[in-house]
């Protein structure tokens, strides 16, 4: 008995019967590839665990910075030894019958703004004699 022809649904399903295995094969690749080097693939992952762990970093030195800033304040706001602290050595004030004397930079060290050596001054409030 003679067969018809064969029609193309039947060749198509004999095709991907024989070929199967490398067609499953070639998926398994193509997600692999996807898993890896996707978008949310691994790499992407570790990137962002690197930049997380920065961002980390950062947020801990600037917690580590604002508790030294609140301490300061709350030094500032309570400690008087601090504020004399401030204002002798920022603001260059002085207790009353107190002198302040400013000894000229050594060569090499440091000018002040003005672009001069600071002068000796008496603290203010105080009259010289």
């Amino acid at each position: 008995m003679s067969e018809g022809p064969i029609t193309f649904i039947m060749q198509m399903r004999e095709f991907l019967r024989r070929n199967a295995s490398l067609f499953l094969a070639a998926a398994l690749v193509l997600l692999l590839l996807q898993d890896v080097f996707g978008t949310h693939g691994v790499l992407a992952m570790r990137r962002a665990q690197k930049e997380a762990a920065r961002v980390q970093q950062e947020i801990d030195r600037v917690n580590t910075e604002n508790r030294e800033l609140q301490d300061k304040v709350k030094a500032l706001k309570s400690d008087p030894q601090a504020i004399e602290r401030i204002a002798r050595e920022e603001m260059g004030l002085a207790r009353p019958g107190e002198y302040i004397f400013k000894i000229p930079a050594r060569p090499g060290d440091s000018i002040d703004s003005a672009g001069s050596t600071p002068t000796p001054q008496p603290a203010p409030g105080v009259q010289q004699h």
